[in-house]
């Protein structure tokens, strides 16, 4: 394996682990918003608020790690991205700054007002939209070059089905991935109302998540052949995908061991991304800019995948230590514990 696919393996590995981690917690924000506004507050926020309260600071090191990692890597990144993602990168950090301020707010200032609550949830569904239009420019045809210099066609990309094909997987794959998780979480603390609406909310959003995700499929069939044509090479990882889909709304639906259920919708969603990027190998932005016309000089690369993996080395026990000292820690997680967030 030379150091280029090493590394864009990295990076995707921790694109991977913000897109779980950062899908459960946007998404239970919007459910704690939607819950307050429909008169089910009682049933969820103790719940979510729990689950919040101890990872919601820790959710962004994974997307820190990968931008600058992506740059590190392979420099050229910055110089076709970072003027045509302006705007999207804008909106996005914008609405950061803004979720992390009213979570702040409404945790420890007007505990229960529905309007910061309400901001809250609603600016974690339009971040992975904002940042989901990535994907959409890496496919190409929106990106030409202007004496050298790339220019994004705004209203070819915004017109594009395909756009808004991966915006609404997007949210609706957050939705799905939160419920999930927050049925099994409600399950281990004991609590069966909170158990039954999440469940509820989870087959809700599973067939909008796997309608979309074929669609985009069929969209690419259009607008990159190429890259239709390799994904058509990967099928059987996209089949098994489809398989453990299957098993996770089977599990939920008959109410029957909620942690084998998320364990397999990682797995689904793992399978599915790193189809995703192999069939997308080896560019960067089709097809101006591939993995190997970008890559920086070998010492630095070397010194790059071996921080990288120190720091997923330390990261991935700091994320254990804080699901087994808070999350699933058994006082904490039924509420009993001398820890209040």
């Amino acid at each position: 394996m030379n150091l280029e696919i090493l590394g864009i393996l990295v990076l995707w590995t921790f694109l991977f682990g913000y897109v779980i981690v950062a899908s459960i917690d946007f998404g239970a924000g919007f459910f704690n918003a939607y819950s307050a506004f429909v008169g089910k507050k009682h049933i969820l926020t103790n719940i979510i608020q729990r689950y919040l309260s101890p990872v919601w600071e820790v959710t962004n090191v994974f997307l820190v790690f990968f931008f600058v990692g992506i740059v590190g890597f392979f420099p050229k990144t910055a110089f076709y991205y970072g003027t045509i993602l302006l705007v999207p990168a804008s909106i996005a950090i914008i609405l950061l700054a803004i979720r992390g301020s009213y979570y702040a707010f409404e945790t420890y200032g007007s505990r229960g007002h529905k309007g910061y609550a309400f901001m809250y949830g609603l600016s974690g569904l339009f971040i992975p939209a904002a940042l989901s239009i990535v994907l959409t420019i890496s496919e190409g045809g929106f990106v030409s070059l202007v004496d050298g210099h790339p220019v994004l066609d705004y209203w070819g990309l915004f017109s594009s089905p395909l756009t808004w094909s991966i915006v609404v997987l997007s949210i609706a794959a957050v939705l799905y991935i939160s419920a999930v998780f927050l049925t099994w979480y409600a399950n281990k603390a004991g609590d069966p109302k909170a158990t039954e609406l999440m469940r509820k909310y989870a087959l809700l959003w599973a067939f909008p998540a796997i309608v979309t995700a074929g669609g985009i499929i069929v969209e690419l069939r259009f607008h990159n052949p190429d890259h239709y044509g390799r994904i058509l090479d990967l099928w059987w990882m996209f089949a098994l995908s489809f398989f453990m889909f299957i098993g996770t709304v089977w599990l939920i639906w008959n109410k029957k061991h909620y942690g084998r259920a998320f364990g397999l919708l990682v797995a689904q969603f793992a399978l599915a991304f790193y189809a995703y990027g192999f069939s997308h190998y080896p560019y960067l932005l089709y097809p101006h800019l591939t993995l190997y016309d970008s890559f920086t000089n070998p010492a630095m690369a070397t010194a790059l995948i071996i921080a990288f993996i120190a720091g997923f080395c330390l990261l991935i026990p700091s994320l254990y230590l804080l699901l087994r000292l808070f999350l699933f820690d058994k006082k904490y997680v039924e509420g009993k514990s001398d820890y209040h967030p």
